[in-house]
């Protein structure tokens, strides 16, 4: 495994709280980009439920001092109540049009809703060691996310659980058939939940006049399981780039496990490797919106730039007879932030034709949640591939 680098200690911010008649100071660690809680107190298992969500809404970090596993139900009474605030307010617009507004609505909610859960804190020693009754061991799963230790910090327990969930999915892995194998994912790293797209890739037929697929670029690989699906279906040979260094290492380590080194190349670049291919494939972030953290990158993009920035040089890294197969979510279009008629504009504008487009309806959990105020959207929405040509190589 390829650990992630670990910001040095100048490059984080610091928090800072009094406790036993001391000042003390540690590093703050936030993935989502969070800054530290200006006030902090040491807290314990005396504080109830209502109070600890009092001093969350104003901002106060609470440092947690007592046993680990009743900090963890103190966190879920705090998003019990934070929750039960927001159903209501969902049953009173539930019945409006889902519309860009809404969503923005929604997003300011999910994000109030973190920073307030992200109050109660978890400090680490050193070594990523928690000095707390009942603290799991969460040495691994902090190298994995964070990098190699370099002295103590503090973190919300929130996130410091997420990263634990994460190294879980990492060490069990996802099995994805049409891969070969289990694809791991690395924190960071936008993890392959869902099956529709992968299927719609692996189920696809193969350029018409390009035969067997000789050369296939995936721009934006994350975890590599495209490039996987590409070279396990017969593609000769596949680079697959990313400009993240997570993802770089995260795809290289399962394109490794999988015995696919010899077929799939792993780059950095910014979009497409040099020359041209007979296959080109693209599963950008399907929301054209601001990620509000770099852990939101794999879903957010931000001004619909990977998107534009594919299809404008889809067309100088095509063979002839050859193809760029794009997968996107018409959510985006259900959520009022994108229209079809721009999306079509786009493709026209590259120089790009659509020849077919091949369609799904995920059947992932959200869709069938219910309350979910963006429901309405998920549960119609429709995930597509998109085979695309240069309109030039058709004239």
């Amino acid at each position: 495994m390829i650990a992630p680098t670990s910001p040095t200690p100048e490059a984080l911010p610091s928090v800072a709280w009094e406790e036993a008649g001391e000042s003390r100071t540690a590093r703050w660690q936030s993935e989502r980009g969070t800054p530290p809680p200006k006030n902090v107190i040491a807290t314990d298992d005396r504080i109830t439920a209502n109070d600890a969500y009092g001093l969350a809404c104003q901002g106060v970090g609470m440092l947690w001092r007592s046993d680990f596993q009743n900090a963890r139900q103190l966190l879920t009474a705090l998003a019990s109540r934070v929750d039960r605030k927001a159903a209501q307010s969902h049953a009173r617009g539930s019945s409006e049009a889902i519309t860009a507004d809404t969503f923005n609505r929604v997003r300011q909610a999910r994000s109030q809703r973190a920073r307030t859960l992200g109050m109660l804190l978890i400090e680490l020693d050193a070594e990523y060691g928690i000095a707390l009754r009942r603290a799991p061991d969460v040495q691994a799963a902090c190298r994995h996310a964070y990098g190699p230790a370099t002295g103590p910090m503090v973190v919300s327990l929130r996130e410091l659980l997420g990263v634990i969930g994460a190294h879980q999915w990492y060490l069990r892995g996802i099995e994805v058939p049409a891969a070969g194998g289990h694809i791991h994912p690395h924190y960071g790293v936008f993890t392959p939940t869902r099956t529709d797209y992968v299927d719609l890739v692996a189920k696809a037929p193969w350029p018409a006049g390009a035969g067997r697929v000789g050369l296939a670029f995936d721009v934006g690989t994350g975890t590599g399981v495209l490039a996987a699906v590409l070279a396990r279906r017969g593609a000769l040979q596949v680079v697959a780039t990313d400009t993240d260094p997570r993802a770089i290492a995260c795809a290289t380590e399962n394109i490794n496990r999988l015995g696919l080194s010899s077929r799939v190349k792993v780059a950095q670049a910014a979009f497409f490797p040099e020359g041209r291919a007979d296959l080109v494939i693209c599963n950008p972030p399907w929301v054209p919106a601001r990620p509000g953290s770099p852990l939101e990158r794999g879903i957010y993009d931000e001004n619909g730039g990977m998107l534009q920035g594919f299809l404008s040089g889809l067309a100088a890294h095509l063979n002839p007879e050859g193809e760029g197969w794009l997968i996107l979510s018409d959510l985006a279009e259900r959520l009022g932030l994108r229209t079809r008629e721009a999306l079509l504009a786009q493709i026209n504008a590259a120089g790009l034709t659509v020849t077919a487009r091949h369609d799904v309806r995920p059947q992932h959990p959200r869709s069938f949640d219910a309350g979910d105020p963006l429901h309405a959207a998920r549960r119609a929405e429709v995930t597509s591939l998109w085979r695309l040509k240069s309109a030039v190589s058709l004239s």
